[in-house]
């Protein structure tokens, strides 16, 4: 049992309906947490969601606070969201760098997966950012300069790679279809588990005494659509990843 963080996966929308002269405003609040987490709690792992505005505020600032998990994962979740709470940003107060405090957590045997996502790696227009960040050197993936997004609306079809891991074991050889990714290149000493369209989709390395995994694309709609998430893989798939992450090297 794996003791799980999940920040992010959350977002407001905020639509304008007007009807000839009047118009109104509606503001709706979603979460796209929901198979991923069910996902890890059938198999056992304890898992506490932080949503984006939440994380904003309550993210652990140091390591002893990171300390009461075993696996950190962030989705959807932009840079600017850890490294600028409301004491940064809006009193001009000092506060910890939360990205570099989490870096260094991973190197000294903590696990990190990010997965993908418009606020993941670099994202929509480069908003995410992480390309520039601390945390960048601890995932096992480097990130291209800009917009790194691969809309596939047709589908993509995933498929393993390479020789079976305790992340992947047990599923096809074949996925059912995204329809979109984060282009991304794995660092040399990374293991590509899975591909897209030729690209790496899930990769796994360890940084220092700890591991990290990166999923370049999501575990929601819109990349990861219904067939995705309700696939019989999907379970074990992150099941077994969040397992082989809160696994612990020996020194």
């Amino acid at each position: 049992m794996a003791r799980t963080l999940i920040a992010g996966e959350s977002w407001t929308t905020t639509s304008i309906h007007t009807k000839g002269f009047d118009s109104f405003t509606t503001v709706a609040y979603e979460e796209g947490v929901k198979d991923f987490a069910a996902a890890l709690e059938s198999a056992g792992h304890d898992v506490t969601f932080m949503p984006n505005h939440v994380a904003a505020a309550h993210f652990p600032s140091a390591s002893d606070e990171l300390d009461g998990y075993d696996v950190v994962v962030l989705s959807d979740i932009g840079s600017n969201t850890l490294l600028m709470p409301n004491d940064v940003f809006l009193r001009g107060k000092p506060h910890p760098n939360r990205l570099l405090v989490l870096r260094d957590w991973v190197r000294a045997g903590g696990a990190l997966m990010m997965v993908g996502g418009y606020l993941s790696f670099q994202g929509i227009e480069a908003k995410a950012n992480y390309r520039n960040s601390a945390l960048a050197e601890a995932l096992p993936v480097l990130m291209e300069d800009g917009d790194d997004r691969e809309e596939c609306p047709e589908g993509a079809v995933p498929r393993l790679f390479g020789p079976e891991h305790p992340c992947t074991a047990g599923l096809p050889d074949t996925w059912p279809a995204l329809l979109g990714f984060q282009r991304l290149s794995a660092r040399s000493a990374s293991q590509v588990l899975a591909q897209v369209n030729g690209h790496p989709l899930l990769t796994v390395g360890r940084y220092g005494r700890g591991r990290s995994v990166a999923f370049a694309s999501d575990i929601g709609p819109h990349w990861a659509p219904t067939e995705f998430t309700q696939w019989d893989g999907f379970a074990r798939l992150w099941s077994q990843t969040v397992s082989w992450l809160a696994a612990k090297d020996t020194p």
